[in-house]
């Protein structure tokens, strides 16, 4: 049984609403469409992620990843190297880029004046949820995450490299880790066991303290990571 805070609840609310919509078939949030190939997909995309410590990698490798790539090894399933917790998304993913050598300046000097400015924050990672076309670990955090996110959507609007993509919410925001994206139907077999899984779940509020701004693909392979800063 989870306790959550007010915040926490506000942020399981937009989740839920997630699930819902995917449910209904009703997106109104960006998602990126499935290729066969995933580490060669030239479309990228501008973003900033935390790279999550060597013992979050390992217990997401051990409890998720190799459980599930037994069931369904067709699926792409993210290495330990490309499993990120998505920060702040600056442009979608696309190829051409929707962004400039120019822009990524900008960007850079935006972020390293704000996250300096941010303390470090927690993320309660709680539940699987599936997407139309990938696996994520869901979390709520700490309200500092709202914080930074909103902090830099506004000085990325005023250099004039506002975040391009679409939200469910423009409040309330919250941590994931994409595990897996499908390459074909799920099979029953495998639903269960995601679920089985969720169910069963249980992490240690795991602590945030660098934000890395890169470019990258989805799956954070032709990447160039641009810098990374640490939170107060």
């Amino acid at each position: 049984m989870h306790i959550f805070s007010l915040h926490q609840e506000k942020q399981v609310e937009v989740i839920d609403q997630i699930e819902e919509q995917v449910k209904n078939s009703s997106l109104v949030f960006s998602t990126v469409s499935p290729v066969e190939d995933y580490e060669d997909d030239p479309r990228v995309c501008l973003t900033s992620v935390h790279l999550p410590h060597e013992g979050l990698l390992t217990k997401i490798q051990e409890l998720f990843i190799r459980p599930l790539c037994n069931i369904s090894p067709e699926h792409y399933y993210y290495p330990s190297d490309s499993l990120h917790i998505t920060i702040k998304n600056v442009k979608v993913i696309n190829d051409p880029p929707h962004f400039t050598n120019e822009d990524v300046e900008k960007v850079k000097e935006v972020f390293s004046k704000v996250i300096l400015t941010h303390t470090k924050f927690n993320v309660y990672f709680y539940r699987l949820l599936i997407f139309p076309n990938n696996l994520a670990l869901m979390g709520t955090t700490d309200p500092e995450l709202d914080s930074i996110i909103l902090d830099l959507d506004k000085r990325l609007k005023e250099v004039g490299v506002p975040d391009d993509k679409q939200y469910i919410n423009s409040r309330y925001f919250f941590g994931n880790i994409t595990l897996a994206r499908f390459r074909h139907p799920m099979s029953q077999k495998y639903k269960n066991k995601i679920e089985e899984l969720s169910d069963s779940l249980s992490f240690d509020p795991y602590t945030v303290d660098s934000v890395t701004l890169l470019s990258c693909n989805a799956v954070l392979k032709k990447r160039r990571i641009i810098s990374t800063w640490n939170l107060k």
